[in-house]
């Protein structure tokens, strides 16, 4: 473990947050100062990212565009029949129009009934809790419980493209962008804000894809083959060993040099970090 530890901290040492930043989807809540602002563009930026990176970025860009330079501004003015227009053939894979209009009326929602997506996440936060998985879920189910059939012309809540943008613990889903989301409210360092209070960073689990799974696989963080809410905390139990305070500054490390190809499946046997960290 020393050795892993030793590994992973020098390339954590190394990492070029800033460079990465306009490569990455924290760049949108980058351009904003107020913290509802910061708030609002990251969940919509986290929520959005999956796929490739160079076409979900242009579909974040042109929804925060139509929202002027306040997005949590705009959300509690929004209103469907007024606003709904502006996103105008706005879709992304899953995610028709409706959806992302849908996403913007349940962020709306929140902001109009919690005052932030921060005291609705805190409603459900625990401080006995041994992670964020709980109130993760209990956020999760409040947003699906929010009627929609305003925006789906009557309709029930939309049965992929909204519902795919919010996975949830208790589904067992491994909940990647949410984590990705919560990442970037609590851990006030590196790129990361820190807006959010009161919540450890050791609570947080790590935003889990398939190349954090695989290179954790690789190095022994994890035995398990699925990609779920159970290896996301797994993995980041084990990353605790190596720093019990902030697991997750860890995340730079491993997404990256699996993002970057190196530790694909080809060059499992000759992997330098594998043979040092054994």
């Amino acid at each position: 473990m020393k050795d892993l530890m030793s590994i992973l901290d020098s390339l954590y040492r190394d990492y070029d947050f800033k460079g990465r930043i306009k490569h990455d989807p924290i760049k949108f809540p980058h351009s904003y100062k107020d913290k509802g602002d910061i708030e609002v563009s990251g969940l919509i930026a986290s929520s959005l990212a999956y796929g490739r990176v160079d076409l979900f970025m242009p579909v974040i860009e042109k929804i925060l565009s139509q929202m002027g330079q306040s997005p949590c501004g705009f959300l509690r003015d929004f209103n469907i029949k007024k606003h709904g227009c502006l996103f105008h053939g706005v879709k992304y894979r899953f995610q028709t129009e409706r959806d992302i209009i849908a996403l913007l009326y349940v962020i709306s929602e929140i902001l109009k009934r919690e005052g932030s997506i921060y005291h609705l996440f805190m409603r459900f936060y625990k401080d006995d809790d041994s992670n964020t998985g709980s109130a993760l879920s209990g956020m999760v189910g409040y947003i699906l419980k929010i009627d929609t059939k305003g925006v789906y012309y009557g309709r029930d809540i939309s049965p992929g493209g909204l519902i795919q943008l919010f996975p949830s613990p208790a589904r067992g889903g491994a909940c990647k962008r949410e984590n990705l989301f919560l990442r970037w409210m609590v851990r006030d360092k590196d790129m990361d804000f820190g807006i959010w209070k009161g919540i450890p960073k050791s609570r947080l689990v790590i935003p889990l894809d398939t190349h954090i799974k695989r290179v954790s696989l690789c190095l022994g963080l994890t035995k398990r083959k699925t990609a779920d809410w159970k290896t996301a905390v797994e993995i980041t139990e084990n990353l605790k060993k190596l720093d019990p305070l902030d697991p997750l500054k860890y995340d730079f490390s491993l997404c990256h040099r699996g993002i970057s190809g190196v530790c694909g499946s080809a060059a499992c046997l000759s992997c330098s970090l594998k043979r040092k960290a054994a």
